[in-house]
């Protein structure tokens, strides 16, 4: 039998939002009440957990951590085999505020507008981790015992606010002006294009600093409905054109300078957009 002064630590990465205040919660709630949470720097998890004994999790290489698309949360619940209801109801919305895929439940964008209001406003983790004791104990009441509760309770009202939440959504889409993000890819992706640089999605979403699906699911939305690479192709090309008709470089250079690995590999993906070959348009774009 463990001491009676005995305080199971954990550990983690410093300055928390979303799993790194719902895994303390989820400890202190149900699996150690005694339990003690430390937030240190990233570089000083390992060392802290070797120096204290104190078990660190939500960092990368360690057993408490995000398996797949499934964040630490998900693995505290199946670690101590946790089968209430409520919970599993809570991980959806953990899960998509902490992967930024707000798709996963209804309720994950306001879980993280109030986890980033609340870390932006209390500097101190250890005063944020209190309050966000009292935000998931509010969440998980609703997830046990109101989810079927609608915050209008009359027919007609509930009508009118399905309707007039359709028209704001439509109005919305319609109106709203593009995420920020947006204009700075734009600018990113030229920036690769014009000194003939390759772009992996990731490494826009990295330099971004927004999550890889999130930007792969929206891509297409602002950027005439294409994908990340049928974007970039298509830039290419575009680029392609211009050297074809106003420079008198070779098909080989010009496969080189928009970003093709060769000569044949340019020539196809030209073919597929405009119908015909390089050398074939170069032709007929020359006076006779």
């Amino acid at each position: 039998m463990l001491p009676v002064s005995f305080v199971m630590q954990w550990v983690t990465r410093e300055h928390p939002k979303i799993d790194r205040l719902a895994c303390p919660w989820l400890i202190l709630r149900f699996i150690d009440p005694a339990a003690e949470i430390l937030y240190v720097p990233a570089e000083a998890v390992t060392a802290t957990a070797t120096q204290t004994g104190a078990i660190p999790f939500d960092v990368p290489g360690v057993e408490f951590t995000h398996y797949g698309r499934e964040c630490t949360f998900d693995y505290f619940l199946k670690k101590y085999a946790l089968t209430d209801p409520a919970l599993h109801a809570l991980a959806p919305i953990v899960r998509g505020a902490d992967t930024d895929n707000h798709a996963l439940a209804a309720q994950a964008a306001g879980l993280w507008a109030i986890s980033a209001g609340l870390a932006h406003n209390i500097r101190d983790d250890q005063q944020l981790l209190q309050q966000g004791l009292v935000l998931y104990d509010a969440l998980y009441t609703w997830a046990k015992h109101l989810q079927a509760q609608p915050h209008t309770q009359q027919p007609e009202e509930q009508l009118l606010v399905q309707v007039y939440t359709a028209y704001l959504q439509r109005s919305n889409d319609r109106n709203a002006p593009p995420p920020a993000w947006t204009t700075q890819l734009r600018e990113l992706i030229q920036d690769h294009l014009d000194t003939n640089l390759s772009l992996r999605l990731t490494e826009a979403a990295d330099a971004l600093q927004v999550n890889p699906t999130y930007l792969s699911r929206e891509f297409a939305r602002y950027f005439d409905n294409l994908s990340f690479g049928e974007y970039v192709r298509k830039l290419r090309i575009e680029k392609a054109l211009e050297l074809l008709d106003a420079t008198g470089y070779s098909l080989a250079e010009i496969a080189y300078l928009t970003g093709f690995s060769d000569q044949s590999h340019f020539t196809r993906i030209f073919k597929q957009h405009t119908g015909q070959n390089p050398s074939a348009y170069r032709k007929k774009r020359q006076p006779r």
